[in-house]
């Protein structure tokens, strides 16, 4: 989760909201991908941390399935994430702060305990929540400042 604050950190430099991941390999600890939000530098809505990192991830194996592998993130996933983590059937997923606005894992649609979703990962919350948590309100309450 270190690793993914940092990336964060990074994004909320550049202007982005502090979100950040990273997708690691379990069975060998190597970390494959970081990355932080981007929508606004990319001009992309889909370039939340997560899809980042699954991008990366999957580029440097050359395939799109990342089974086994596991996500950790610094803020609960959104529906679009969660439906991409589905399909990229990643193994696990560990998040910092809940998003009981927009997340979509343990808030709103709880996407993965949706019958529709055909590839479920385990899913542990509130690793350095506090920590995540403080990053997203420091980086809105300087943004209402201005």
């Amino acid at each position: 989760m270190q690793l993914a604050l940092a990336e964060a950190r990074e994004a909320a430099a550049r202007g982005e909201t502090p979100v950040g991941a990273v997708i690691l390999d379990p069975a060998t600890g190597e970390v494959l991908a970081r990355a932080g939000n981007g929508p606004i530098g990319a001009h992309d809505p889909t370039a939340h941390a997560e899809i980042a990192a699954m991008r990366l991830a999957a580029a440097k194996l050359g395939n799109y399935r990342l089974t086994g592998l596991t996500l950790v993130v610094t803020l609960e996933p959104c529906a679009m994430c969660a439906g991409a983590i589905s399909h990229a059937r990643i193994g696990r997923v560990v998040f910092g702060a809940a998003d009981p606005k927009g997340g979509a894992v343990v808030h709103g649609p709880r996407f993965f305990a949706q019958p529709t979703c055909h590839w479920r990962p385990e899913v542990t919350g509130d690793v350095l929540a506090e920590e995540s948590a403080a990053l997203l309100r420091g980086f809105f309450r300087e943004r209402r400042k201005n």
